[in-house]
């Protein structure tokens, strides 16, 4: 859907949810958001088109070894399936989605990151950025996805790779993923640019700068 970012940001900053936050006796669910059977799809402007004949993926910046992987080379580094909750900012979560792909200690391992680097940019196919704390990247349920629930993530879902960091909101899980920059200072990406917060916490309801 392609509306402005900024009156996207105002409206969802001003809006008043018609629907009440979901009871949570598991302590799952983050303050304000509400359980969906379904996976929406939220995007700003089309998906793009690639072609995996083409498509690289590059972790650069603050790293000892620049590296960048074929399509075919990506998918040939040791696979994983986590287990996790997913949480849009947008108020909606989703328990106990199963992706699968690359953990980012894979990547991790293969770069060796320099000591000065504080923050990642997420780069991907389309234009899109988004910024995170290197911690969270490196948490232990942080991967590349290409697939959830068993079946291959589609564009309108971040296919052919998407990130997916599960403690910070879904706009921070960077659909059509194709780097990351390792940085010693911050910088907003493209949401972060016009009010969303920095980081993005659900739990601390960091939905706006």
């Amino acid at each position: 859907m392609n509306i402005d970012p900024q009156k996207r940001v105002e409206r969802l900053r001003h809006a008043h949810p018609r629907r009440a936050p979901d009871a949570d006796p598991e302590g799952r669910l983050p303050p304000g958001q509400y359980l969906t059977g379904k996976f929406p799809v939220l995007t700003h402007g089309s998906p793009p088109r690639i072609d995996l004949e083409t498509w690289r993926f590059r972790a650069f910046g603050l790293v000892e070894s620049e590296t960048q992987w074929t399509h075919e080379a990506f998918r040939a580094l040791p696979q994983v399936e986590i287990k996790t909750d997913f949480h849009c900012v947008t108020r909606w979560s989703q328990l106990d989605n199963l992706w699968m792909g690359v953990h980012i200690r894979e990547i991790v391992e293969r770069i060796r990151i320099k000591p000065e680097a504080r923050y990642v940019m997420v780069h991907s196919y389309g234009g899109y950025t988004t910024n995170l704390p290197l911690d969270d990247l490196l948490d232990d349920d942080v991967l590349l996805a290409h697939s959830r629930n068993g079946q291959p993530l589609s564009p309108d879902h971040g296919g052919p790779l998407r990130l997916v960091v599960p403690k910070l909101y879904a706009w921070k899980s960077a659909k059509w993923a194709s780097g990351l920059e390792f940085m010693s200072e911050d910088k907003p990406g493209f949401w972060e640019s016009y009010g969303y917060h920095s980081h993005g916490d659900p739990w601390q309801e960091e939905r706006f700068a």
